[in-house]
């Protein structure tokens, strides 16, 4: 039986607790793989009954959650409770959401796990509770560390229909373009196109490049970064075999046709790469951290407190990022 994957909490007064269950109740309508989550029991339990969703629930140690799986869900314990009612984060949530990430991680590099899938978090709760981190790329990059030092982080954003990548992520526009550099744009690049290769299986990958500026500097007149720091990394990536095209207009690089061109675009900052595929692939898009020692996908939204407990909430992309993490890992779905 392949490894089951480890779901973390999120947010508990979140929509997480709201798709997992909607996930696992749709496990053989949609043959998903096997998961669990790593949370507190009883917040599960009242979540349910809030949704008028009648389910089992068996609080097990991980090695048995994929036997288990089949007939209930399966909810690792964490050692903390959550009793934030929906929409409504209390003085628990912290302190539940980042034990579940921790344990989760834990439970991946112990093999128990086959990859680690994320519910939404509230950056702001966990801000107020003295989290450091900009959000969850750059925590689980921590959690990754060997030996004191973390791997660098690379976001992407996946769906069927387009794969982007922001080459500097979740700073302020003024600080992403002090950190906007030609080393940072290699290294980037070549951890998309490791990935792409081992756990897309795509051989040779073809990257699109964007600019920075309003149609990639109309050559220097509109803005000099293209020729200063993006075009030389396309040189060294391309010395080193790697196929890419750029700077290109961020404006016309997201049209259907265009799509057809590449595997994955590569853009400046977090915004340039992520309205296109929100606009395109809202319910199924996947956040997923390249450059980890393993596998971790996400929802591609938020929390959505406005909801949580309605029965609103749509499992689309939770189950997109179920699906995409047993893919990348090479797990098989569940019978």
């Amino acid at each position: 039986m392949a490894q089951p994957l480890a779901l973390t909490l999120g947010e508990p007064a979140g929509i997480g607790p709201d798709i997992t269950i909607a996930a696992w109740v749709r496990r053989d309508e949609l043959k998903l793989p096997a998961f669990y989550l790593l949370g507190d029991e009883q917040c599960i339990a009242e979540r349910a009954k809030a949704l008028g969703a009648d389910i089992r629930i068996a609080t097990v140690a991980s090695e048995h959650a994929a036997a288990t799986f089949a007939d209930a869900l399966p909810v690792v314990p964490t050692g903390e409770i959550a009793t934030a009612a929906p929409g409504q984060p209390d003085e628990t949530s912290a302190a539940a959401a980042l034990a579940s990430i921790r344990q989760a991680v834990a439970e991946v590099v112990s093999g128990r796990a086959a990859a680690v899938v994320t519910n939404p978090i509230a950056k702001s709760v966990l801000y107020r509770s003295g989290f450091r981190h900009p959000g969850h790329t750059e925590f689980l990059a921590e959690l990754a560390a060997v030996g004191g030092r973390a791997p660098q982080p690379v976001m992407m954003l996946w769906s069927p229909v387009l794969a982007v990548v922001p080459v500097t992520i979740h700073v302020a526009l003024r600080e992403a373009l002090a950190q906007l550099s030609t080393e940072l744009i290699v290294s980037t690049v070549r951890i998309v196109a490791a990935a792409l290769q081992s756990r897309f299986a795509i051989p040779r990958p073809r990257i699109a490049i964007s600019g920075l500026n309003p149609h990639a500097g109309e050559d220097g007149s509109l803005g000099t970064e293209e020729q200063t720091i993006v075009a030389p990394a396309i040189e060294m990536l391309r010395r080193e075999g790697i196929e890419v095209k750029g700077p290109l207009p961020a404006d016309t690089m997201f049209h259907e046709a265009a799509r057809k061109t590449y595997d994955c675009a590569v853009c400046m900052y977090h915004d340039q790469a992520l309205i296109p595929i929100k606009t395109l692939a809202f319910d199924e898009g996947v956040n997923v951290t390249l450059g980890l020692p393993f596998v971790r996908t996400s929802p591609d939204h938020g929390t959505a407190f406005d909801i949580a407990g309605t029965g609103r909430a749509n499992p689309a992309s939770l189950i997109a990022a179920l699906r995409l993490a047993a893919r990348m890992a090479g797990t098989r779905p569940s019978a």
